[in-house]
């Protein structure tokens, strides 16, 4: 359904009155409805659509926790693959993260979906459902889903185009400002290059993890052909491109990178691009055995990070008891079966 561009449906409805394209393409961005909702359309046209434009996703899986804050869900795909989403209240905003492809070849050891692999990329409309589908959740809780994150499973620049066109049809089609929208990548420079030459400023986060480019080599594979001195002037070319701040996200390994040789050496990255920076505590992964940094630890990190002048931030775990870190669920499900 959601693979289907606005010129797309115009030739599949060319039969029907012109009006019936607007109809259907606000019903499905807008108003968040399942066609066989859309009572603008009449009824024989609703059961032709559903029977035409079938969903991408089938539910395999729904887990709430946080007492309704984080919904996470595990989907089905075409082809046997699965993937996860997960949505996120917070006071002043909704949030959901999707995912970009099915695994994902960048193998870092330390997260549960680097540790499954690589399965197949998603397509546009697999990419787009995720937030319309999560949106209909949110506005059932009386909430408005106004933020997407590109950082579940898969790296997004890997799969540049389909993502792109999920970033253009969220922000054309559903209204989502491009200051709303938030692209990952672990480092991926002519992903980055690209980006900066699109016609939406969104939001650049970079998975950091490390800062010399010894352990980042260990951490996150990439480096060794993306290194840490090239990304940043990437990172500096996005920045003058779009003006839009750019964040590293540093999920915090006991006695890995969470030392204050480690807060240093990320100071020295970030203040110069005046970088903000996330900090996640480490979510633990059957995959890997080293335990993510404690809460003492965490506070210490993010004092020396503001002691030397730059903007930190933790995140807070969400959803660990509903296996939310990326990856997780699909492995769990996985075991299971």
């Amino acid at each position: 359904m959601f693979d289907l561009a606005r010129d797309d449906l115009g030739a599949l409805l060319v039969d029907e009155p012109a009006y019936r394209v607007d109809q259907v393409w606000h019903g499905l961005y807008r108003d968040l409805l399942p066609i066989e909702e859309m009572t603008t359309l009449p009824k024989g046209l609703r059961a032709q659509l559903a029977e035409a434009l079938p969903l991408a996703l089938g539910l395999d899986v729904e887990s709430v926790a946080d007492r309704g804050t984080t919904v996470k869900w595990l989907w089905s795909l075409a082809g046997g693959a699965a993937v996860e989403t997960v949505l996120m209240h917070y006071p002043r905003r909704t949030t959901v993260c999707v995912s970009s492809q099915a695994g994902c070849a960048m193998a870092c050891g330390f997260c549960a979906t680097g540790q499954a692999g690589f399965e197949r990329n998603l397509t546009t409309g697999e990419i787009v459902e995720q937030v319309v589908r999560a949106g209909r959740t949110a506005r059932g809780s009386g909430r408005r889903l106004a933020n997407v994150v590109f950082m579940g499973m898969g790296e997004p620049m890997a799969n540049y185009d389909r993502t792109w066109e999920a970033v253009e049809r969220l922000h054309d089609a559903m209204g989502l400002s491009a200051r709303h929208l938030t692209v990952s990548t672990v480092g991926i420079i002519p992903g980055i290059r690209r980006l900066a030459t699109e016609r939406l400023p969104v939001n650049l986060a970079v998975s950091l993890h490390a800062a010399n480019d010894e352990l980042r080599d260990e951490l996150v594979p990439i480096n060794r052909r993306y290194p840490l001195g090239d990304l940043m002037d990437a990172c500096r070319a996005y920045l003058d491109a779009k003006g839009r701040r750019v964040s590293f996200e540093w999920a915090l390994i006991d006695g890995t990178n969470d030392r204050p040789r480690d807060a240093a050496e990320l100071a020295a990255l970030a203040r110069p691009l005046g970088a903000h920076v996330n900090l996640i505590p480490l979510n633990p992964t059957p995959g890997y055995p080293t335990k993510g940094t404690s809460a003492a630890g965490v506070r210490a990190f993010r004092a020396a990070l503001v002691d030397r002048g730059v903007n930190a931030t933790v995140r807070q775990n969400r959803g660990t008891a509903i296996d939310a870190a990326c990856g997780q669920l699909r492995a769990t499900a996985a075991r299971l079966t």
